[in-house]
């Protein structure tokens, strides 16, 4: 298992990630900013600016772990060809992990596909790193809108057990797992997960959490 800490993307941050992932035999430091036009707006960024302090936090990360993920949160409200730049500027400072994240589960499946199609074909160095998948559930297409998105190239689900996560929640680890290996016909992907073990996992948080499975 990699042992991966989130962080906002600057230094003070990153290194606080790094303190409590190093002694882990696979570390990682997932470092993301917000890039479409609203998130932009709320540090008051330009679009270079921006560029910059992906370019920099990313280095910063990469000199310090050598598996780094990058997220542009809100990805699939960001013009695309600015994401194209962003994804493209992370790649070449390092990061080994490109996360596009569904940050308000706005999307939908065609859409999710799309934009994973768009970046392996337009993005210099794509074909060199993972592409993760971040979806949220607000429209009820989390799982959707993941599966669409491995079919396009994506080869890492964010998921969590339950589909617990703020609003409405992330995708749910149990659905994905179970949609590859039922329609292992149509997607013929394989996740190393042992299917025996989901449902003690999920009645335990279920139980822990106080929230039950729909």
């Amino acid at each position: 298992a990699v042992i991966c800490g989130l962080a906002r993307a600057n230094f003070k941050d990153i290194d606080r990630c790094w303190e409590a992932v190093k002694l882990s035999a696979q570390p990682r430091i997932h470092t993301f900013i917000g890039t479409s036009p609203l998130h932009r707006e709320i540090p008051g960024l330009s679009k270079d600016e921006m560029a910059d302090l992906i370019h920099d936090s990313v280095t910063h990360a990469r000199n310090l772990c050598d598996n780094v993920q990058w997220s542009p949160m809100d990805a699939t409200r960001t013009e695309h060809d600015y994401l194209c730049r962003t994804v493209e500027i992370a790649i070449k400072a390092g990061a080994t992990t490109i996360n596009i994240p569904d940050t308000v589960g706005y999307t939908a499946p065609r859409e999710s596909a799309d934009l994973i199609r768009m970046l392996i074909e337009k993005v210099p160095g794509a074909d060199e790193i993972v592409f993760a998948t971040h979806c949220h559930n607000d429209l009820g297409m989390a799982t959707a809108n993941s599966l669409a998105a491995v079919e396009a190239g994506a080869r890492q689900i964010e998921c969590t057990i339950n589909g617990l996560g703020e609003r409405a929640g992330n995708t749910a680890l149990e659905e994905v797992v179970m949609a590859l290996r039922v329609r292992h016909d149509i997607m013929p992907f394989h996740t190393r997960i042992d299917t025996t073990k989901i449902m003690n996992i999920s009645q335990r948080v279920a139980t822990v959490s106080g929230f039950p499975v729909q």
